[in-house]
C-alpha cells in the first residue's frame, strides 16, 4: 500500500529542538487524516520524533535511515 504524502518537511542540517518544531507547525498546516514525511539528520529526532508523536496522538506511520538521514511519516489526528 502506497502512502500519500500530503506535505514534506526537509529538516536536515537542523539540530534539537528545530525538527520538532519544525514538525509541529507542519503538522498544524494538514488536515486531519493527511500525512506529513519529514526528513532530518539530528541522530536525536528518532526519539524525539516518537515522543511527539504520544504526546500528541498523531500516527508514527514509519521512521527509517536512509544514508545520513532519518525519514518520518506521521499521520495527523
Amino acid at each position: 500500500m502506497s502512502i500519500e504524502i500530503a506535505q514534506t518537511l526537509d529538516a536536515r542540517g537542523l539540530n534539537c529542538p528545530l525538527p520538532i518544531l519544525r514538525t509541529k507547525k507542519a503538522i498544524a498546516q494538514i488536515e486531519t487524516g493527511q500525512v506529513l514525511e519529514m526528513t532530518a539528520t539530528d541522530p536525536g529526532s528518532l526519539k524525539d520524533i516518537e515522543s511527539f508523536c504520544a504526546q500528541t496522538g498523531n500516527e508514527l506511520l514509519s521512521a527509517s535511515q536512509q544514508g545520513s538521514d532519518y525519514v518520518f511519516q506521521i499521520r495527523k489526528h
